[in-house]
């Protein structure tokens, strides 16, 4: 059954003909060519495939399309601005927090919305707010490193 779905999507009210059904994470992928959201598991452990819904992390390949009309959906696409790099992605740049890059979006989309809720996390916040985001490579420290980069950023940029 297809029906017709809308919501905003990076900023963009969007509205598709589609299966409610399918994965938010494949109507990104295969629906709007956003492809920096990544399938891991499938099964919401990874976190490869982490978006923010409404501010909170949330695992796409466990939502449907159908679950998400009329709600704001940002993806690691829409972090950028007018060809600027967010904070949180230069910082992760920076830390070199990244070897495959394959978690990467996942793990940058579930920072964001850790510093969206709370803009000064302690090292022990990170660690408990990116638990359930893995990385094969192993670069937990320099992740944890480039959180409290951004969120000193992005408190300085606030404050701008």
């Amino acid at each position: 059954m297809i029906e017709n779905i809308q919501f905003n999507l990076n900023g963009k009210p969007v509205e598709l003909s589609v299966d409610p059904n399918l994965t938010l994470m494949w109507v990104l992928r295969d629906s709007f060519g956003l492809t920096g959201t990544k399938f891991g598991c499938g099964l919401g452990f990874c976190g490869a495939c982490t978006v923010l819904m409404e501010n909170e992390p949330v695992r796409s390949c466990m939502l449907t399309v159908g679950d998400v009309g009329g709600l704001k959906i940002q993806t690691i696409e829409g972090l950028a601005k007018n060809g600027s790099l967010h904070p949180i992605q230069k910082a992760f740049m920076e830390h070199d927090a990244l070897q495959c890059g394959y978690c990467t979006p996942g793990m940058i989309m579930n920072a964001y919305g850790l510093l969206l809720k709370n803009p000064e996390p302690s090292r022990k916040e990170i660690i408990d707010a990116m638990e359930d985001n893995l990385c094969r490579c192993g670069t937990y420290n320099r992740i944890i490193q480039a959180i409290q980069t951004a969120s000193k950023e992005m408190k300085r940029e606030a404050a701008i």
